[in-house]
């Protein structure tokens, strides 16, 4: 099967995007000379700032609903936007060393959201043995994580930009690559992404931080809210402008997808399971009270939850299995690609093909395999563990060896990273592993998510820097340079990742991870199969739902609906799945073609409205943690978080009643009309 690339980058050179001849050699934008900026202190400072901002933003929102940003294309278009205000433009080169060091916040973000979280929920099960990770163990293992992918990756950049030049698609490098070279049209391009980017944090601060209008709508005004609860049924939207561009962003189809899980779950499932539970005498586990006395929110969470765990786990092992093969062989075509390197003297490597060299990777490696023993041995509290810790520090040298190329090279072909579906094998194989070697219960529980943790993080840093160095490979970067910054980058977001990790943890009871207020979904995936490795206690009829969600996912599978997506919508709340339903509604009305229009005309308003999606859902996850830490704040500080109380517009009766529900109806409309509206107005531009 061929995975070469169709068409031609504006501004790019002809062989760009084709595999070259015999003898030709590929010229970037920016060739090998001397005098253009490029690590200046403007770009990493720049490249810094973003990479902090958005890894907490990314941290805030993965966390809530499952998504991340991916953060590449709106740092590039900040980075071009703000070059005006500075008496020296900036360079391209400058460009892209700003998105390449910012570009770090989604990956590391994703490693950690998809894991560590895990340990919060065991900790707060009595009984469970695990401890609450501490913030500087979160942190280590996101830098741990994301350093050892960029130390795996090095040695295949020659393989992956030179013999490999114009034979993958680089689908993410592409749209960026483009945005970097559009100049002068983004800066408009930015000054959209800022006004809604405000937007999105002006919206959802009123609704979060000041309580002007009703966080959630149930639709109690039109009688609807009373009527699906003599049913025991709910529809519920949450009122958020960071959710509804999410929605935009994953389009119609998806979006409608998220959304059919969660009507499975609460307009089928909860009704029948308490159609049946009231006829059922007593407890039935892992309900602590009879189902007879459940309102839906408690049917939903004890038992048609566990079913979007399971369907979330199956999603993930059915995508390592269908694509083993696939696996398999690049594998072995990453091993010899390790094999060829630039056979050139150093002094005779021209800038745009000078990288790290391999005695900088070897003891970069031998540095990591230290810090990562200390840090298995003497950084997680358990005493006595140094054979685990020599094994840990093995296995996940060993599995990102295997699959961090593996990760780059699906980037480089699809653009989208398998990395939940390698992480829940690595849980699998190390959990057994240290079962065998006698380490059960909590402790072997919270060792194996750390190790997951480290493997998940490295994994995803592989597959985002493969991309980043495309970038520049076809603009003309200097390989060593952006090698060297990604190490930064990845300290800074491992530091903000882990610090809004902890600030979430200091939720209230019963909003803290696994929770409606945070379901972290793919961490409670997680969880589950730590759980029935290390053999806790847990009821059979839990088991019995876990295993439907797996089968379902098999059949959605072989009916060609995406069980990822649906199982994400079974297992989140409906208020957090109909907003993204909203939002694939007015992606929808964008794209829609008027009789007598041209592509250009629609591409024109397509491109806006995702750049004020991207703006609304940047802006909001943004405030969303501003607002999480002036809590944690708060609460550290007093003991409790009714301090906050004295900004809040609406009194807790108003904001939750109705005529908070009717402000935030009219503004929610009121939103939405301006997206489609704005969105639409768009002119081609020449």
């Amino acid at each position: 099967m061929s995975h070469e690339p169709t068409g031609a980058i504006e501004g790019l050179p002809e062989n760009a995007r084709r595999p070259l001849k015999p003898g030709e050699v590929y010229i970037p934008i920016v060739p090998d000379e001397a005098g253009v900026y490029e690590v200046t202190a403007r770009a990493v400072t720049l490249g810094l700032l973003f990479c902090a901002v958005f890894s907490m933003a990314a941290a805030y929102l993965a966390l809530k609903v499952g998504q991340g940003i991916e953060a590449a294309i709106p740092i590039a278009i900040l980075a071009i936007g703000l070059s005006p205000l500075f008496s020296r433009k900036s360079t391209i080169l400058e460009n892209v060393i700003i998105q390449s060091i910012g570009a770090n916040s989604s990956h590391v973000v994703s490693g950690a959201v998809f894991t560590i979280p895990a340990l919060y929920m065991l900790a707060a099960e009595a009984g469970s043995g695990v401890a609450q990770p501490t913030v500087v163990q979160v942190m280590m293992v996101s830098f741990l994580g994301g350093c050892l992918g960029i130390l795996f990756l090095i040695p295949l950049r020659y393989h992956f930009m030179v013999e490999m030049h114009g034979k993958f698609p680089w689908p993410e490098g592409t749209a960026t690559t483009e945005i970097l070279l559009t100049g002068e049209r983004v800066g408009g391009q930015a000054k959209v992404l800022a006004m809604a980017a405000g937007l999105g944090a002006l919206y959802d601060g009123l609704v979060t931080s000041f309580h002007l209008m009703a966080e959630q709508l149930t639709f109690r005004a039109v009688g609807l809210s009373e009527l699906l609860a003599r049913n025991f049924m709910t529809l519920r939207v949450l009122n958020n402008a960071a959710i509804v561009g999410i929605g935009y962003i994953v389009g119609i189809r998806y979006a409608a997808i998220i959304c059919s899980g969660s009507f499975l779950s609460y307009f089928v499932l909860v009704p029948m399971v308490h159609a049946i539970g009231v006829h059922v005498p007593g407890v039935l586990p892992p309900g602590s009270i009879p189902i007879s006395e459940m309102g839906i929110d408690e049917v939903f969470k004890n038992y048609v939850r566990i079913i979007g765990v399971g369907g979330i786990a199956g999603a993930g092992i059915l995508g390592i299995i269908s694509s083993l093969p696939a696996m398999v062989k690049s594998i072995g075509a990453n091993i010899v690609g390790m094999s060829h390197q630039d056979e050139r003297v150093a002094t005779e490597v021209p800038r745009i093909d000078r990288s790290l060299s391999g005695t900088f990777t070897v003891v970069g490696l031998v540095i990591f395999a230290l810090a990562a023993f200390l840090f298995f041995s003497y950084g997680i509290g358990i005493s006595g563990s140094m054979t685990y810790a020599a094994v840990c520090t093995g296995l996940v040298m060993l599995i990102a060896f295997l699959f961090a190329p593996v990760a780059a090279r699906a980037i480089a072909i699809v653009g989208t990273n398998p990395v939940s579906g390698m992480t829940m094998l690595t849980l699998i194989v190390t959990g057994f592993v240290l079962l065998k070697l006698g380490l059960s219960g909590g402790n072997g529980m919270f060792v194996t998510m750390m190790v997951g943790g480290v493997v998940c993080t490295a994994l995803a840093a592989s597959g985002a820097l493969a991309s980043d160095l495309k970038v520049g490979h076809w603009i003309g970067a200097t390989p060593a340079k952006q090698l060297g910054l990604k190490f930064a980058g990845t300290l800074v977001a491992a530091v903000f990742c882990g610090l809004m990790m902890w600030v979430m943890a200091q939720a209230d009871p019963g909003q803290g991870f696994g929770t409606a207020s945070i379901p972290a979904p793919q961490a409670s995936a997680m969880k589950e199969i730590l759980v029935g490795i290390f053999g806790a206690e847990a009821a059979p009829l839990q088991w019995y739902l876990f295993g439907l969600g797996v089968l379902l996912s098999l059949i959605l599978r072989m009916t060609g609906v995406p069980p990822l997506a649906f199982a994400l919508g079974m297992y989140l709340p409906m208020e957090l799945n109909t907003p993204v339903l909203l939002g694939g509604i007015l992606s929808w009305m964008v794209a829609r073609r008027r009789e007598g229009e041209d592509d250009a005309t629609v591409k024109a308003r397509t491109d806006r409205g995702v750049l004020l999606a991207s703006g609304l859902m940047a802006g909001g996850a943004i405030i969303g943690a501003a607002d999480a830490i002036t809590s944690a704040i708060v609460k550290q500080v007093t003991g409790s978080t009714t301090a906050k109380n004295a900004i809040h517009i609406l009194s807790d009766h108003a904001f939750e009643g109705l005529p908070g529900e009717v402000i935030g109806t009219i503004t929610l409309v009121a939103l939405c009309t301006f997206v489609v509206w704005f969105s639409r107005s768009a002119k081609t531009q020449n």
